[in-house]
């Protein structure tokens, strides 16, 4: 089905799209990037984005710009793979480069699909979860931490017109299945952020450390069951992420045997994704701002409009933005706030 005339362009070149990026110009699609760190893009264009870790190590070159607005072709295909914060601003700098079909895939760990829905048009846009991991140690040096899948769906019943080439393109990085209900993936997968990079950001741990403490596993627990609250509130059907977690039972069975569950899978979680460095983390350790306010702030937000309360997330928020703040530090330590106590010894 490969179609070199369709023109695509990929929004950000960190961790999950720089990689991407890379395997879509290795199997020979036209694909061209755009990044707006400092000197990244004549590096894309000249020394090529170096893929290393849980894939065939390789380099790959391809045309790449510091600013949207020095692309100049119009696209058939659009990537956003910035952070949730830039989304606002990525939407009004594209427009120029929309044909009637453009088709827009979000690879962000969000629910942008409302914002790029509302601004774009469903018959456009085209969500994607991501269900592997990707560090990057300095731009265009990106390590794939781990294996996993894309899955893709369209819009309110819609499908974008380039649907079955995104997911053959897509298909060069990773597997992709298709479902039909995308929002409920998606948020499924904004839960998981909301525990892995939130607590992350603040204790400074890889995922596989965080694991190992009971505390940490609790509060991932309490962060789920308020988000499941809110979303049932909301309306949303809940898949099993990643075809294991069952985020239900995490809020319902409550029974010694329940928890004992819960704590087991999140263990095998872990396990899987030992190397795990929060994105929220990584943004932090660069003097960035984090996406919290598009995760567990999402949560946040939407319980209040539904006349709901979320403690758990509502603390993360804040010790997320005291960081952010330099009123912080990034350490183990803000796990041992008294407000967690209670998550100490229970299982």
């Amino acid at each position: 089905m490969k179609n070199q005339g369709l023109k695509i362009l990929v929004i950000g070149a960190g961790g999950i799209g720089g990689i991407t990026a890379a395997h879509i110009s290795k199997a020979g699609f036209n694909i061209e990037a755009v990044d707006s760190l400092p000197g990244y893009a004549e590096k894309i264009s000249h020394e090529g984005i170096h893929v290393f870790g849980r894939s065939r190590e390789f380099r790959e070159r391809m045309p790449a710009f510091r600013d949207i607005g020095l692309v100049s072709e119009k696209k058939d295909i659009i990537i956003i793979a910035t952070k949730a914060n830039a989304l606002e601003a990525v939407m009004k700098a594209i427009r120029p480069l929309l044909k009637e079909e453009t088709a827009i895939v979000s690879l962000q760990n969000s629910m942008s699909v409302e914002s790029l829905t509302a601004q774009m048009g469903s018959h456009r846009v085209i969500g994607c979860v991501v269900g592997w991991g990707a560090t990057a140690h300095a731009p265009g040096e990106l390590e794939r931490t781990s294996s996993g899948r894309f899955e893709i769906g369209g819009i309110n019943g819609h499908r974008a017109k380039h649907f079955d080439f995104v997911k053959e393109m897509l298909g060069t990085t990773a597997p992709v299945t298709v479902t039909d209900n995308i929002y409920g993936n998606l948020y499924s997968k904004l839960i998981i952020n909301s525990c892995i990079t939130t607590l992350g950001a603040i204790s400074g741990m890889t995922l596989g450390r965080m694991i190992c403490y009971r505390k940490a596993r609790n509060i991932f627990i309490e962060v789920i069951r308020e988000a499941v609250n809110v979303g049932r509130a909301a309306g949303v059907s809940f898949p099993k992420y990643a075809g294991k977690l069952d985020f239900c039972s995490f809020a319902d069975d409550t029974s010694l045997t329940g928890r004992l569950r819960s704590h087991l899978l999140i263990g095998m979680v872990g396990l899987k994704y030992w190397k795990l460095r929060s994105s929220g983390l990584q943004s932090l350790e660069s003097g960035q701002k984090t996406e919290v306010d598009f995760l567990n702030g999402f949560i946040s937000q939407k319980a209040r409009s539904l006349h709901l309360s979320t403690p758990v997330n509502d603390v993360l928020i804040r010790l997320v933005h005291e960081i952010e703040d330099g009123k912080r530090s990034i350490t183990e330590k803000n796990l041992e706030l008294t407000f967690f106590n209670k998550y100490q010894y229970s299982l």
